[in-house]
């Protein structure tokens, strides 16, 4: 019987250890597979970090290139902005340029002084067209933020006080915005 018992035991014993065995097993195969993946879940992660990366780098280069080109724009633009005026304004160059040849061979004043005149008009209205517009003053209530006070004089009557009384350079807008203020006196 002790025999038996010790067969039983070592039976039990062998029993034990393949069990033993086959757990360890088991869990080296379930730390295999969770390390596989782990391993696949990190590959991913790379894989996805490195697209986001791509993408990000492709994005700023996109919007360096964007910054270069409208920088280009606005400097072309900036210095071919004149160029319809000016290009308008080469007709009032060439009347001026006649203006002066008939001055040199004119025996009258008054047909030089109307062709000045009209000159005169044409440049105008060109200007105008522009959207150039002159300010009126005279007579207006002061106002800083379209007028520039040269001096202060005495008001000729009661209502003028505060009011423009003279003009010494106009003033203009070019499209409602003021470009150049008016010089003004006003009564005090």
């Amino acid at each position: 019987m002790a025999e038996n018992t010790q067969e039983n035991q070592e039976q039990n014993t062998q029993e034990n250890i393949e069990n033993i065995n086959n757990t360890a097993e088991a869990n080296k195969q379930e730390v295999n597979e969770e390390t596989a993946s782990e391993e696949s879940e990190i590959e991913k992660l790379k894989s996805d970090l490195n697209e986001a990366n791509d993408k990000y780098l492709r994005l700023y280069a996109e919007f360096d290139n964007y910054k270069r080109r409208t920088a280009k724009e606005r400097v072309d633009f900036l210095q071919t902005a004149g160029k319809d005026v000016i290009v308008s304004l080469l007709a009032i160059l060439d009347d001026f340029e006649r203006a002066e040849k008939a001055i040199e061979s004119a025996q009258e004043l008054t047909p030089v002084k109307e062709g000045v005149e009209l000159i005169h008009q044409k440049l105008k209205s060109i200007l105008t067209q522009k959207g150039l517009k002159p300010m009126e003053s005279r007579g207006e209530q002061f106002d800083a933020e379209i007028h520039e006070a040269v001096t202060n004089i005495p008001a000729p009557s009661e209502d003028m006080k505060g009011k423009v009384i003279d003009e010494l350079e106009r003033g203009y807008y070019l499209n409602d915005k003021v470009i150049r203020y008016a010089k003004v006196v006003v009564g005090a």
